[in-house]
């Protein structure tokens, strides 16, 4: 597996967290099938009524290229306890992907990090059809991740992962993204 270093990243920089406000009802932008914008709706409406809009997630690696690999809080709304591999959530109004990809590995990891856009398609796994725009951070600080969001983490190699992924829950979209994402970068999926 190709080794990522400092030349090609940037180094992540931790950073102080927030207290968790709990679930609240996020304003996103609904977008059609070519993800131009509709109208500015709260998350929860949009996945009531199945509306496409947009989510950012980023796929974290270490300096060995080991892929973070997360599993989500008993808590959560959404998915809890399943594992997952990509750190994000919705896009908000008026927010691009990438500023959300970087938003959110630092609410969930606590880490800011440059991101790197990979490949976005449309998911219809998961709780709604969503915009999905897959990015990608090399994390050189050890992530504190929000403990209301997740309950474990390490450090997986690619064929750790795909073990993982055969035996644990993971969250619906995590093979679709990988799938994505693999692709993109120019590698399969086991």
């Amino acid at each position: 597996m190709e080794k990522l270093n400092r030349q090609q990243v940037s180094a992540s920089v931790a950073v102080p967290r927030q207290p968790s406000a709990g679930f609240v009802d996020e304003m996103v932008e609904r977008v059609d099938e070519q993800d131009q914008v509709l109208a500015v709706v709260g998350r929860g409406e949009a996945v009531r009524h199945g509306w496409l809009h947009r989510i950012a997630v980023t796929v974290c690696r270490d300096r060995e290229g080991r892929i973070l690999v997360q599993r989500r809080s008993e808590h959560v709304a959404r998915f809890p306890g399943h594992y997952e591999v990509a750190s994000g959530g919705a896009v908000a109004e008026g927010e691009s992907y990438e500023e959300a990809a970087a938003r959110e590995l630092a609410e969930e990891l606590g880490v800011r990090a440059p991101v790197r856009f990979i490949v976005k398609f449309l998911n219809r796994s998961g709780l709604s059809p969503h915009w999905l725009a897959v990015h990608e951070a090399v994390l050189f600080d050890d992530p504190n991740p929000d403990p209301d969001e997740v309950m474990w983490h390490g450090w997986l190699s690619e064929s750790e992962l795909f073990r993982s992924m055969r035996e644990n829950l993971f969250t619906p979209d995590t093979h679709d993204a990988l799938s994505h994402y693999f692709a993109a970068v120019g590698r399969g999926i086991a």
